[in-house]
């Protein structure tokens, strides 16, 4: 089993951190409650105090993401809308997203489910709005263009670096240093308002 049990504390995280391990090794569908149990050494009737389905425990995982994310959003929603903020949103997002690597591996490897389970547009509204944040309603095509990158930049690079060698913290900075790059580049200070023909809308 490659995910640790003793990763985080308490018995509702092990199910949601073994759950996952299970989900990427042998398929979702695959994966029943009992085999989830057995991992942890649980009885059923100790997993069904936390968890009736398996459902129950992606959704719950989805849940433990969209709070920090939801945090980011007032707290930038609150913020002028200078360059300086719109990096401290890369920063923190990247921040949010430090332990969520094994669940975008699942949502990458599962998307049939993610869609079925209609979470998935829930995390998309979330993109919608952190886009919004990081662009100016003005801004040329290009712009937009790298904004949406910039967050889609930080999902990618949770699978790309993997394959890559070196220090995962060093890999960390390297994917969060391109994103504020991308993020930079499109509001330079001296920014013209986008010309009338050429103010179209991107949609993550």
């Amino acid at each position: 089993m490659s995910t640790p049990h003793s990763r985080r504390g308490n018995t509702r995280q092990r199910i949601q951190d073994v759950a996952l391990g299970l989900f990427s090794e042998q398929g979702y569908e695959k994966t029943s409650l009992r085999e989830i149990a057995e991992e942890l050494e649980v009885t059923k009737a100790a997993l069904y105090y936390h968890f009736k389905t398996k459902e129950d425990i992606v959704i719950s995982l989805f849940e433990d993401l969209r709070g920090p994310i939801d945090e980011l959003i007032t707290w930038a929603e609150a913020q002028p809308r200078t360059l300086a903020t719109k990096q401290e949103v890369i920063r923190r997002y990247g921040a949010s997203l430090r332990d969520a690597e094994p669940l975008f591996r699942f949502m990458q490897e599962n998307q049939a489910t993610v869609r079925d389970l209609a979470i998935g547009n829930t995390f998309k509204e979330r993109m919608h709005t952190l886009f919004g944040l990081l662009r100016e309603p003005d801004a040329e095509l290009t712009d937009q263009v790298r904004c949406l990158t910039a967050l889609f930049s930080i999902h990618a690079g949770m699978f790309a670096m993997q394959n890559l060698e070196g220090d995962p913290e060093e890999k960390r900075k390297a994917i969060l240093e391109v994103a504020t790059e991308l993020v930079t580049a499109a509001n330079p200070p001296n920014r013209r308002p986008a010309r009338p023909d050429s103010a179209q809308t991107v949609s993550p």
